[in-house]
């Protein structure tokens, strides 16, 4: 007798962005990876590659063998089930793009490949091998749901594969059994789980709370001095005075991508001339190109967007206490000075926001700043899980992620790893998503957005490089 599947239950937070899916509103995260082909690298490279990741003889591990399952018999709750009759080759697969083989064609394609739900009868996730690029590099595009994994956990099991080594072959490939190794942990700055943890901050919060009796009786003060902040238009983590602009709108299903890296050193020369912080002009960057292009559609607003913002503060630095002096993780509402024409005014808009949210959470123990974060940014998880869209307002206008990477070269089979762009969910009321992180000297920007709803996304990218420039312009740097 042929026993039946494992069925094992599905934690709350991984399935509230089961059940928030729909048809417009796919829950994966991706990543786009560019590589160098190594010099001793044949015509059959990227086959090769494609072989070998996709044999019968190399284990997968079991994170990546379990898909959502409910029935009748689990009483209609969602469990994780082992695929029984699991295909490699479906998840796995050999891509090239049209000629002339340009960036553009690049970011064409993840877009419309990001665009498409994930099936939930196989395990949800898929890697897809690019060829055909005209300078002859190699793209590797991934994605997997973000009830299966965070987009950070997806990174870090990416690097895990990784080496400093050009000369070593036979790696794994990042869903095989024997990918997972320690590795010294070699990022810009020091690591935090904020962007990972933010994912699950409703259900931990409540969780957590409720668990610790002290800390859960002294939530009501927490609450009341974060509402009090909100209605006074400060920075906390909860925003009740966001503009509504065309990114907070209900989507459709096609999403478009862009991505471009620029020199850390530049973002930081502007910090250090300022006294801000890498991730302020971060910010500011982003906050300076979605005004020049909110003006472009004549549709700019005349109170700053708000972007919720994941930080990891430090216990010793923000006085919160820790039994492992580890970080308390918590979200900011920050407001982007898009209504300042004046870029050194909106970095200092953005440095003061920055600032206020957190210092708001110094005052906080980290279980409060959990739950106090969550409460901020319910709205936007509750009003699409729901299908509360135009009841409930969000928050804020979108969410702009900056995440550490590793500082040094890396490769894989002898592949140069050079560019490492990350792609995001936007959701209903919520069109445009940004996520950065380091990666040896660069800081890389992935932009996902509604292709109907954020239309000539690439246009940002330009408006991005022109703020570097403009921001290296107010603080008399070149």
């Amino acid at each position: 007798m042929v026993s039946l599947p494992k069925l094992r239950p599905i934690d709350p937070p991984s399935a509230a962005f089961l059940l928030a899916e729909s048809k417009n509103q796919p829950m994966h995260v991706g990543g786009l990876q560019l590589y160098e082909k190594p010099e001793d690298a044949g015509p059959d490279f990227v086959r090769e590659l494609f072989e070998a990741a996709t044999s019968s003889d190399e284990e997968v591990m079991p994170l990546f063998r379990k898909h959502p399952h409910r029935s009748v018999k689990t009483a209609g709750q969602l469990f994780w089930r082992d695929d029984d009759q699991f295909d490699i080759e479906h998840h796995v697969r050999h891509n090239a793009l049209p000629t002339p083989g340009r960036i553009r064609e690049l970011l064409d394609l993840c877009g419309r490949l990001h665009s498409t739900r994930l099936d939930w009868e196989r395990p949800l996730w898929e890697a897809h091998l690019i060829e055909g690029l005209a300078d002859g590099r190699v793209a590797m595009y991934t994605k997997i749901h973000h009830g299966l994994v965070d987009g950070i956990s997806a990174m870090r099991l990416m690097a895990s594969t990784m080496s400093s080594d050009p000369d070593e072959r036979g790696m794994a490939a990042p869903w095989a059994a024997r990918a997972v190794r320690t590795k010294k942990r070699d990022t810009d700055t020091p690591a935090t789980d904020a962007a990972a943890t933010l994912a699950s901050l409703p259900g931990d919060a409540l969780r957590t709370a409720i668990g610790v009796t002290a800390e859960a009786a002294g939530m009501p003060g927490a609450l009341i001095k974060t509402l009090s902040k909100g209605v006074r238009n400060e920075t906390s983590t909860l925003s009740l005075h966001t503009p509504k602009t065309m990114f907070n709108r209900n989507i459709t299903s096609a999403r478009r991508f862009a991505a471009q890296d620029w020199p850390i050193e530049r973002i930081r020369a502007i910090g250090k001339a300022t006294g801000t912080t890498i991730n302020d002009v971060v910010l500011a960057m982003c906050g300076g190109a979605i005004r020049t292009y909110l003006l472009e559609h004549d549709a700019l607003p005349d109170s700053p967007l708000v972007a919720m913002v994941p930080i990891g503060l430090k216990a010793k630095e923000s006085h919160l206490p820790s039994a492992e002096g580890g970080n308390a993780v918590g979200a900011v509402m920050a407001r982007l000075g898009t209504d300042l024409a004046d870029p050194a005014d909106r970095l200092e808009a953005v440095n003061k926001s920055m600032k206020d949210g957190k210092d708001a959470l110094k005052s906080l123990t980290p279980v409060q700043i959990l739950a106090m974060s969550a409460i901020g940014q319910a709205p936007a998880v509750l009003g699409p899980a729901l299908r509360l869209q135009g009841i409930v307002r969000s928050p804020y206008n979108l969410i702009i992620s900056n995440v550490p990477g590793p500082r040094t070269t890396q490769y894989w089979n002898g592949a140069k790893l050079v560019g490492n762009y990350p792609l995001s969910i936007p959701i209903n009321g919520m069109a445009l998503n940004i996520t950065c992180t380091s990666y040896d000297g660069n800081m890389d920007f992935g932009l996902t957005g509604c292709r109907r709803t954020v239309p000539h996304l690439q246009r940002l990218l330009t408006f991005l490089d022109d703020e570097v420039a403009a921001l290296e312009k107010a603080a008399g740097v070149s």
